[in-house]
This record gives structure tokens, C-alpha cells and sequence, in this order.
């Protein structure tokens, strides 16, 4: 019994920690960017989008232009997002990391 009580109490603790670093996630901010800094996404840590900037300068030219320039800053800030993730899980884990395509919910 007192394996199981201790085995208990430490799910209960690694609950709290992964609830503590859904906390920090959500108050995290990355940004992303491309066409050297002309487009901007910032995303919070768990991947929604908090912001985009564009630079007024492309709002003249082709839509196509901006319209890649998005897609590629939010690629940029969702990677950004995933290593960051993935950094804090590692802090949680002790550095055991998560099987390949194993993923938390969050």
C-alpha cells in the first residue's frame, strides 16, 4: 500500500506542474516573422495567435506577396511554439522526452 499511496501522491504532484506549465504557456508570447521582418505573428505558448503586424510599406503592392508573407511568419511562430513547448516539458519531465508524434493536450 504505501508504493501505491507514493505513486499517488507523485501523479498528483506532476498534475500540478503540468497545470502550472499550461499556465506559463498560455502567458508566453513568440513571434514569428518573415520577409525580413515585414510581417509579424505573435502567438502565446500553446499556438494561439495573439497578434500579426504588417508593415505598411506591403499594403501597396500584390496581395499574393503579403498573403505568403503571413503564411510564412505564422510557420515561423508556430515552430517557435512547439520548441518552446517542447523545452518546457523537458524542464517538467526531468529531460524524459515524449515519444515522436506524442503529444500533451494542450
Amino acid at each position: 500500500m504505501k508504493n501505491i499511496a507514493q505513486m499517488m501522491k507523485q501523479a498528483q504532484q506532476m498534475q500540478s506542474k503540468m497545470a502550472e506549465m499550461q499556465e506559463q504557456l498560455d502567458a508566453a508570447e513568440l513571434k514569428g516573422a518573415s520577409g525580413g521582418g515585414l510581417v509579424e505573428v505573435t502567438m502565446n505558448g500553446k499556438g494561439d495567435v495573439r497578434a500579426v503586424r504588417i508593415d505598411p510599406s506591403l499594403l501597396s503592392g500584390e496581395p499574393e506577396i503579403v498573403e505568403d508573407l503571413i503564411v510564412a511568419a505564422f510557420t515561423d511562430a508556430k515552430s517557435r511554439v512547439d520548441q518552446h513547448a517542447a523545452e518546457e516539458m523537458k524542464k517538467l519531465t526531468g529531460g524524459f522526452e515524449l515519444p515522436p508524434g506524442m503529444k500533451l493536450p494542450f
